[in-house]
């Protein structure tokens, strides 16, 4: 077996594409070491889909595995680095759980569709932290409409969040008060082309765009404010595939400008786009025809540089 081997983020700094990747057999079993920053996945393997970390200084081949349940998504990391927030589905079952980045805890049930507090409620997903990860707001089904929801880490004080508003809503993140979510909306799941702030304390909401600029067309996962909070990057849906963009944020969605892009590739889906501090991002790309994790400077334009291979629904942070 062909073993590629990238011993730490720092060393694929040279490379901007992978293909035929081919991972050694103990890669992911817990050689990535401790975690402070860095990034946090999914990989679908013998066991299932599990939660995976590598931090800034680890060998992105050889991440920590957090969990070995199966059935996890859409996992985020806390801004303290402590703690992952993610969305467990088994059967007909959902569950918000955290698991500690140590690689030693077991994961934690914070909330599950089963509770009488949300009586109806279904399909968990997009799980997000506040900055002190205190409280975790999320998107879930209910009555055909997907709604944002909002409970303590401990478990406590759930809230629907958006019951009764004329939008559906996908993926929420955080602006850096704390008070507000950044979250894409529409009129369908499939049509998720307005960007949305609402409130955390009583899902008051301001609409900050009805559109994503002259190119993008909808959200394809999430929208994600900037650590300043001054900026958006957000991956959208063209004629050509998926592609992150960045916008200015203020009262209103302004200045937005393409970040990817990929000379002779047609069909590219680049997604889940993170911050990196104020003027880098990371994202999934398929170019070559894996998934694996890239980051870019949102002062260029391009294919971007690898940095994780082979995974899924990552988000950056700590």
């Amino acid at each position: 077996m062909k073993v590629l081997r990238i011993l730490g983020l720092a060393a694929v700094v040279g490379l901007s594409g992978c293909e035929g990747f081919d991972f050694d057999d103990g890669g992911g079993g817990g050689g990535g070491g401790s975690f402070t920053r860095g990034f946090v996945f999914v990989r679908n393997g013998s066991s299932g889909r599990n939660v995976y970390a590598v931090d800034d200084t680890g060998d992105p081949n050889s991440p920590l595995q957090l969990t070995t349940q199966g059935g996890a998504y859409h996992p985020t990391v806390s801004r303290n680095g402590r703690s992952v927030v993610f969305a467990y589905r088994s059967g007909n079952t959902s569950e918000i759980r955290t698991v500690p980045t140590t690689g030693t805890g077991q994961p934690s049930t914070v909330f599950s569709s089963t509770s009488t507090a949300c009586s109806g409620c279904s399909n968990f997903r997009f799980p997000t932290f506040n900055p002190s990860a205190s409280t975790i707001v999320f998107t879930l089904d209910q009555g055909g409409y997907a709604k944002l929801a909002r409970v303590n880490a401990d478990g406590s004080s759930f809230q629907l969040l958006t019951n009764g508003s004329s939008y559906v809503y996908g993926a929420a993140s955080f602006y850096p008060d704390g008070q507000n979510v950044l979250a894409a909306g529409g009129y369908s799941t499939s049509d998720l082309k307005f960007l949305v702030k609402v409130a955390v304390t009583n899902g008051a909401t301001t609409e900050i765009s009805f559109n994503l600029g002259n190119t993008a067309q909808v959200v394809v996962s999430r929208p994600v404010v900037s650590p300043d909070g001054t900026k958006v990057a957000f991956d959208g849906r063209t004629s050509s595939g998926s592609q992150i963009f960045v916008g200015q944020l203020g009262q209103t969605l302004t200045s937005v400008t393409q970040v990817t892009a990929h000379t002779g590739e047609f069909g590219v889906e680049d997604t889940w786009p993170s911050w990196r501090g104020n003027t880098e991002l990371s994202f999934l790309s398929n170019s070559g025809g894996n998934d694996n994790v890239y980051r870019i400077s949102i002062a260029s334009t391009g294919a971007g540089t690898l940095v994780v291979p082979g995974a899924l629904e990552p988000s950056y942070g700590g």
